[in-house]
């Protein structure tokens, strides 16, 4: 477990985008694949459709689709980035990163780059290792992504999991301010790797420690076990975060986790004290998108005016590995205008 109260930080938000594809895949569409049913799905999952990439459209380009909306809406020139970090577990190539064809597709001159493979906690994390690229005052912007294309590691014969994932991407500009005025405010950080076998995507090994795993590079699932650590260990590492934070549920203006699925969400707001009314999912209509989830809802209560100036939003990704990142952010936006976009 890593807390770190008060946290230095230099890293301020300045622009945000997302992008979803336009494919509709409804429960009722579910309904003709598998043995399943509306009604089954929305009850467990609160799920109700996803966004699901073309044959010929992948995780570069849902990631530059959404680095296009940031741009278009806040007007950000990404000529002086000068590192690029993208959370995703569904590259459309291992190497080159998408963080190089995102270089390469924009024309960033000089920056670094790197892919962060944290599952859906890859976000978080990609934030949480920016600050730190700020803080050495080696960097001064960052362009961070979160995206993933589920659909194209999803076995679709699998009425456990064909359900829940959907496709999309977001993105987020941090740029370096003064020393300590940083809007970042706490950062959470655990793992446990010895649940790594209860969900996965294979690569090149058929073992994960002892354990044998399928190699069909699809998404396997344990859904009970992952379901026991979200609604015990991920609440209560959210609940000690807030508290070691110096601040109470009630300062938490908006809480914004991964959306995996709606009765997770709904046990970790009653063991935190948040309640749902100040809770951004996406899930509803997106599914579970892994690392893009975070900032499709973020973005989703940006647009609506909900997330504002001022405000204290709380992050939590957590996911694979089994891993989980948190981060609580003072949010400086202005608020949203769609006139300017």
């Amino acid at each position: 477990m890593s807390i770190s109260v008060p946290l230095r930080s230099r890293a301020v938000i300045t622009a945000i985008g997302t992008y979803v594809p336009d494919r509709v895949l409804s429960n009722a569409d579910l309904e003709k694949i598998v043995d399943t049913s509306d009604e089954w799905i929305v009850r467990v999952t609160g799920m109700r459709e996803r966004r699901i990439a073309a044959e010929d459209e992948y995780t570069s380009d849902l990631i530059f689709a959404a680095v296009r909306d940031m741009v278009r809406r806040y007007s950000v020139d990404l000529a002086d980035v000068d590192y690029i970090l993208v959370a995703t577990s569904t590259p459309d190539t291992f190497f080159p990163s998408m963080a190089a064809r995102v270089q390469a597709e924009f024309g960033i001159a000089r920056c670094g780059s790197a892919d962060i493979q944290a599952a859906c906690a890859g976000l978080t994390a990609a934030v949480q290792l920016a600050n730190g690229l700020l803080l050495s005052g080696a960097f001064r912007k960052i362009l961070v992504v979160g995206a993933d294309a589920l659909s194209k590691a999803t076995d679709y014969a699998d009425r456990t999991t064909c359900v829940l994932f959907g496709d999309g991407a977001g993105a987020l500009l941090l740029e370096a301010a003064g020393e300590d005025e940083g809007s970042l405010i706490a950062v959470y950080a655990e793992t446990d790797g010895t649940g790594g076998k209860h969900l996965y995507r294979s690569s090149l090994s058929g073992r994960i420690g002892d354990e044998p795993i399928k190699t069909n590079g699809m998404i396997v699932q344990n859904g009970r076990e992952v379901y026991r650590w979200a609604t015990s260990r991920v609440a209560d590492a959210i609940q000690a975060f807030i508290k070691a934070s110096g601040l109470t549920a009630d300062q938490i203006d908006w809480f914004v986790p991964h959306s995996a699925n709606i009765r997770i969400i709904e046990h970790l707001c009653e063991k935190t004290g948040i309640p749902m009314d100040r809770t951004l999912t996406s899930l509803e209509y997106y599914g579970n998108t892994s690392a893009a989830s975070i900032l499709l809802a973020l973005d989703e209560g940006v647009k609506k005016g909900k997330v504002g100036p001022g405000q204290t939003v709380l992050l939590h990704g957590y996911g694979g590995g089994l891993m989980q990142a948190g981060i609580i952010v003072k949010w400086t936006l202005p608020a949203y205008s769609p006139s300017s976009s």
